[in-house]
């Protein structure tokens, strides 16, 4: 027995699509910022230090004295050899009268002369000059303090927000081919 049969012929559909992608544009501005460092304060407080050389004493050793010191001196000294000078006239004065009625006559005078001139010896001797400690020295450190404060920094900072930028995309299509079925009947 012949059944009939069936030719079933299917065409799908053919669809032809643009796809526009989205854009998105995201950027972010650099946040504005400001720093200010003061400068530190810083004090600094000095006591100067004292140095004192005493070397009078030095000068005293080598002979060499102050103004009042050497006007003392030379009075005394004036004084002193005054003195001395009439002690040895009285001195003299007396050898004379006491030995004046014994017949020497004029060897007195003579006598005399000869003890005041001869040969005098004068003492040696080795000195060292200045003497040793005679420049005295003080000294008074100084003193430095130093204070210093600090200053913090100051930090503005202004955030600025992200600009967004977003495009839709897009989805266009077209049917190029109708989907079909065709049924046909073979004998």
């Amino acid at each position: 027995m012949n059944f009939p049969k069936l030719h079933i012929t299917k065409t799908e559909i053919k669809l032809n699509m643009h796809i526009q992608d989205p854009v998105q544009i995201i950027r972010q501005p650099k946040a504005n910022q400001t720093i200010k460092q003061p400068n530190g304060k810083l004090n600094i407080e000095t006591t100067k230090g004292k140095l004192e050389i005493d070397q009078s004493q030095a000068w005293q050793d080598l002979g060499l004295l102050t103004p009042k010191e050497s006007v003392q001196k030379y009075v005394a000294d004036g004084r002193q050899a005054v003195l001395k000078g009439i002690a040895k006239a009285v001195q003299e004065g007396r050898q004379i009268l006491e030995n004046s009625g014994k017949g020497q006559g004029r060897a007195i005078i003579a006598n005399i002369a000869k003890q005041n001139h001869g040969p005098h010896r004068v003492p040696m001797n080795i000195k060292f000059i200045p003497s040793v400690g005679s420049v005295k020295i003080d000294y008074t450190p100084g003193k430095v303090e130093t204070n210093y404060t600090p200053q913090k920094p100051e930090i503005d900072v202004q955030i600025n927000r992200p600009i967004y930028d977003y495009k839709q995309g897009k989805v266009t299509h077209e049917v190029v081919q109708r989907p079909s079925i065709d049924i046909d009947f073979i004998g």
